[in-house]
């Protein structure tokens, strides 16, 4: 059975709506609502047919699909800049210290403070792998991809790149976070915001979240046990990203608590190491297990392989790798080791 991420088409519709019914809340990118999925297909459409090859606003959707049965089984997103249709909102935690002589005593109080610091970053986001495909390392095609498509189509991207990561839900699908600090000024519960955030925008942050920094030790148990930690299925990616490069520097998701990380975007170990190389090959038997990707833009498309380098900076990949990417001897691929 063989997987390939490609890019996404309006015929993936039903299958992104079926997926978006699993998620259990709290994914922002992936709404279960047709009308707005379809909005995203359309501007991702916009974004795939877009020839001058310069920063925009734009986002990409890429998804999974098993080739032998055409059904999509993952999806993901590539953000070029944030912030640029509304404010990109986040919490960042900092540390107030105060010291008085006359009692002899430094106290340090967190704060969190509401910024939009990460404004004009590109974003990696809406990774979802249907449940079904969570063995055979599925997710890490999903997630790495999305770097070599950055490498290949570099010029579109920021300088720095975040990844948000969904905070912790409790058993009723509501944010113990968002109970603690903004649900106490909105009227909202966690899911009314974070849909109504998911089809309209955040404005309404801006509009009615209070400006003046929150001090943790005010809030409940429950909220601060949470501050910056990700959702348990989202442990695996935030090691994923830190073995990227990607690193906590204090900013948090303002809906849930989420920890959102940073890099800079040529850091970011599978972009700075991947190298387009020219097919000699596509019949190896034993090489270095990679992730392979090919063609530009709506025609991208990348899957697991194996890959020698040779020493005229040609490449020899496997006979199914080159029937899943639909490449032959003389095509362009990039791959990074896997």
């Amino acid at each position: 059975m063989s997987f390939r991420l490609r890019a996404a088409r309006l015929g993936d519709l039903e299958h992104l709506y079926e997926m978006a019914k699993l998620t259990g809340g709290g994914f922002t990118n992936l709404p279960p609502d047709r009308e707005a999925l379809t909005t995203k297909l359309e501007r991702a459409e916009d974004a795939f047919a877009r020839t001058d090859d310069e920063l925009g606003d734009d986002q990409f959707t890429l998804v999974l699909e098993n080739t032998e049965t055409d059904h999509v089984r993952g999806t993901c997103q590539i953000f070029t800049q944030v912030g640029q249709q509304w404010p990109f909102y986040s919490y960042r935690l900092n540390t107030l210290t105060q010291h008085s002589r006359e009692l002899n005593r430094t106290v340090r109080a967190e704060l969190l403070s509401l910024v939009t610091d990460l404004e004009g970053a590109s974003e990696v986001g809406g990774l979802f792998l249907h449940p079904g495909e969570r063995a055979g390392g599925h997710g890490l095609l999903l997630a790495r991809s999305r770097y070599l498509f950055i490498a290949m189509h570099r010029s579109r991207f920021a300088d720095r790149i975040l990844a948000e990561l969904r905070g912790v839900i409790d058993d009723r699908g509501g944010s113990p976070f968002w109970d603690g600090v903004a649900g106490r000024f909105f009227g909202m519960t966690f899911q009314e915001a974070d849909y109504f955030n998911a089809i309209n925008g955040n404005q309404f942050i801006a509009d009615l979240m209070p400006k003046h920094p929150v001090y943790v030790a005010m809030l409940d148990d429950e909220a601060k046990k949470v501050i910056g930690v990700p959702h348990p299925s989202g442990r695996a990616a935030m090691r994923m990203l830190e073995n990227e490069g990607f690193v906590a520097e204090g900013y948090l998701d303002i809906f849930d608590g989420g920890p959102t990380l940073t890099a800079r975007t040529d850091q970011v170990r599978s972009i700075s190491s991947a190298k387009p190389s020219t097919i000699s090959a596509t019949d190896l038997d034993i090489g270095e297990r990679a992730i392979v990707a090919t063609g530009e833009l709506d025609n991208f498309r990348s899957a697991f392989g194996m890959r020698e380098q040779g020493e005229d900076g040609t490449i020899a990949i496997d006979e199914v790798c080159a029937k899943t990417l639909e490449v032959g001897e003389g095509d362009q691929v990039w791959s990074v080791a896997r």
